[in-house]
């Protein structure tokens, strides 16, 4: 069975989270893993939302 790829969007999150500017989109990078072959996207929300934020899950499993 052919290895399964599912891309972790919590750097990505993290970049976004450090800057005042809406990039890099969490949402976006996701949506070209996804249309680029990957089978899934993985997130580890924490509760101090310094990765993925939590009104950031809606919209991620949308994509999926």
């Amino acid at each position: 069975m052919p290895a399964k790829l599912s891309v972790n969007l919590n750097a990505v999150a993290m970049l976004r989270n450090r800057r005042d500017l809406p990039w890099p989109s969490v949402i976006g990078l996701g949506r070209i893993a996804l249309a680029a072959g990957a089978h899934g996207l993985t997130v580890h929300p924490r509760p101090d939302e310094r990765h993925t934020r939590h009104s950031d899950l809606p919209e991620i499993r949308a994509l999926i």
